[in-house]
């Protein structure tokens, strides 16, 4: 059983180091010890050392972000490390977005090549009339949006754009999925307005008519060189080839969000046509992986003996009588059959049907 979670379970998502080498800095602009800070965030967890080309696990990165407010004494830190941080190119996503024919070329590499950065985006543009939204989603197993993280990353890609474009980057209005916090004066000095807090994505409004604005260090020759370096960086991330994504993608919004295939399709970029065609190339469908996604989440949740109703509800099934059919189907057994056989004669577990 062991060996068949860890065949099936898709490869650890990773992240470059660039956020980490910038919000040293920042921290120490601040005031903070950086190796300190990320010392009593992670409790004595090894962490890579800080190499240009290392790569470091995604999901450990919310222990930092829910520690740091506690840690710094600062209910808005995520605000002022953005507004500390100097954005520079230092991977080669960077050097694309300034090498741009203009914001909306810029905007493009960023989405192209997001996975570079971290594993965990789930960024897209989005274009409604005379308006563009860039969502920049960062998603995590198991963990809501990072109000921190999220709020110092708005300010990152605001300074990022406003980097590229000649005539500079204001937006016309800011979502965040977290929700208000008491108090607004800091988001409005440092970002120019006041949020939309408690929405379905993490986005940068802007007006649609700036994407045709021109870099300020354009470079198309040097633009194709960086692409072609790009695309064999994002080639070798085995955690980007697309079972994976899918799996990532369910494994985070099952028992959140309705979890079909028109859904997944938009969060990876794709028409859900085209989605369904690229997994038959890979002889799998989304229902095969949604299926195998909901069978280790059940047989997981059941060996922990979390109660039987709320293993079906963190599968994504609002009923049990169907969650009792899909797990006979998986299993040939019921529910508390295979956690009798998980936890062995007076096992513990919850033996309840809800």
């Amino acid at each position: 059983m062991d060996s068949d979670r860890h065949s099936s379970s898709p490869s650890a998502l990773t992240h470059s180091s660039t956020l980490r080498r910038l919000l040293y800095e920042a921290l120490a602009a601040l005031g903070f010890d950086p190796t300190d800070t990320y010392r009593q965030a992670y409790h004595g967890v090894v962490l890579a050392p800080r190499l240009l080309n290392s790569r470091e696990d995604h999901d450990n990165a919310p222990r930092f972000w829910q520690a740091l407010e506690r840690i710094s004494g600062d209910v808005d830190i995520g605000l002022h490390l953005g507004a500390a941080m100097q954005p520079r190119p230092l991977d080669v996503v960077g050097y694309l977005l300034l090498a741009s024919r203009d914001l909306g070329q810029a905007l493009e590499s960023f989405l192209r090549f997001q996975h570079i950065l971290s594993g965990g985006f789930a960024a897209r543009l989005e274009l409604q009339g005379e308006q563009a939204q860039l969502i920049f989603n960062l998603n995590y197993r198991g963990v809501g949006s990072l109000r921190q993280q999220m709020e110092c990353l708005a300010l990152l890609l605001q300074k990022m754009l406003a980097s590229v474009s000649a005539d500079g980057f204001v937006l016309d209005g800011l979502d965040f999925r977290h929700p208000a916090p008491r108090r607004l004066s800091e988001h409005r000095r440092l970002l120019g307005l006041s949020p939309r807090f408690a929405q379905t994505n993490d986005a940068l409004i802007f007006p649609r008519a700036w994407l045709s604005r021109p870099s300020r260090s354009a470079n198309p020759r040097l633009f194709a060189v960086l692409w072609a370096q790009a695309e064999v960086e994002l080639a070798e991330l085995e955690e980007n080839q697309l079972l994976n994504r899918v799996r990532y993608w369910l494994e985070v919004n099952l028992g959140v969000q309705l979890c079909d295939l028109a859904h997944c399709a938009q969060a990876l970029g794709y028409r859900a046509s085209a989605l369904q065609r690229a997994l038959a190339e890979q002889q799998q469908s989304f229902r095969q992986l949604h299926d195998e996604v909901r069978r280790l989440r059940a047989q997981s949740l059941l060996e922990q003996g979390l109660a039987i109703r709320e293993v079906a509800r963190a599968c994504g099934f609002a009923e049990l009588s169907p969650f009792y059919r899909a797990f006979r189907r998986w299993q040939g057994d019921t529910p508390q059959g295979f956690r009798s056989q998980s936890v062995g004669p007076g096992g513990g577990g919850s033996s309840d049907q809800g």
